[in-house]
């Protein structure tokens, strides 16, 4: 179904598929292409209104009857590590980074292979060939890099063990997606690169780092409500997340506005702007 605002792009509503984070629920994307001269300024204003990139399209949740996924991001200067955050970047200590323009290699290919056999085996990737694995990486409209993690093995040989792919926004880092060696789960990769990713915010002092949809009630989902302050986009404006559990209660079927009342909330970026 597509939906128009004047002079616009196009916004579509995907056809409902089983949630990958609720168990009983139906998931529906409200998206729209991601393309031309004007990609970065769309890119930047959108993901200001809870969208996310994947490849040349922008996406947000629109389900029926359910507003449980909600963008989040970390508030960067006001961001300190927990202790056991500390932990962790004290345990990868001598992991360094690389970034790089986003082009896929084979040993991508083969860490990212490791690390959807071992923790997404039956998502919707893990049927995921080279070619598209590629595609994901190096199609992009907008300023992506890849950002190498890598450290020396017994043998001094540098050996890469984590990267992601990330956006850089107008005010901020965008974790389009991550992955790890699997083998290594004991040093919490994961949360070791959205802290570095926090670090590299900072020095470029951008004020946010966005990791997604956060989902209360959903295990997978429940690491991102660590980094605090964490700021939610919920009801069309963005706000801090205080009491994680305050979030966790069924939303009332008529919460949920109709797509067309939705799009037309949407504040779209000036085009103009360079």
């Amino acid at each position: 179904m597509r939906h128009t605002l004047p002079e616009a792009p196009q916004f579509y509503v995907t056809a409902p598929q089983t949630c990958p984070y609720l168990d009983g629920q139906v998931e529906r994307k409200l998206f729209t292409a991601l393309y031309g001269d004007e990609a970065r300024i769309l890119n930047d204003g959108l993901s200001q209104q809870g969208f996310r990139r994947s490849q040349n399209v922008l996406y947000r949740p629109s389900c029926p009857g359910c507003n449980a996924c909600m963008s989040a991001r970390v508030r960067v200067r006001d961001f300190t590590p927990t202790r056991s955050q500390k932990r962790i970047l004290k345990r990868n200590a001598r992991v360094w980074r690389e970034v790089k323009t986003p082009w896929a290699s084979e040993e991508h290919y083969d860490l990212f292979r490791r690390y959807l056999g071992s923790r997404h085996a039956d998502g919707g990737m893990a049927g995921m060939d080279i070619f598209e694995f590629a595609a994901m990486i190096e199609e992009t409209p907008v300023l992506t890099r890849i950002v190498e993690y890598y450290e020396k093995d017994e043998d001094g040989t540098d050996t890469l063990i984590a990267a992601c792919l990330t956006d850089v926004l107008a005010d901020g880092l965008s974790l389009v997606y991550s992955f790890f060696d699997p083998a290594l789960d004991a040093r919490s990769l994961g949360t070791f690169i959205i802290l570095d990713h926090i670090e590299m915010a900072r020095e470029a002092d951008l004020p946010y780092v966005y990791l997604g949809f956060w989902v209360p009630g959903s295990r997978k989902m429940s690491y991102k409500a660590k980094f605090r302050p964490l700021e939610i986009f919920r009801g069309g404006h963005w706000q801090e997340l205080e009491n994680p559990q305050s979030y966790e209660r069924p939303d009332h079927p008529l919460s949920s506005d109709p797509v067309s009342e939705q799009v037309a909330a949407i504040h779209l970026p000036d085009m103009e702007q360079k």
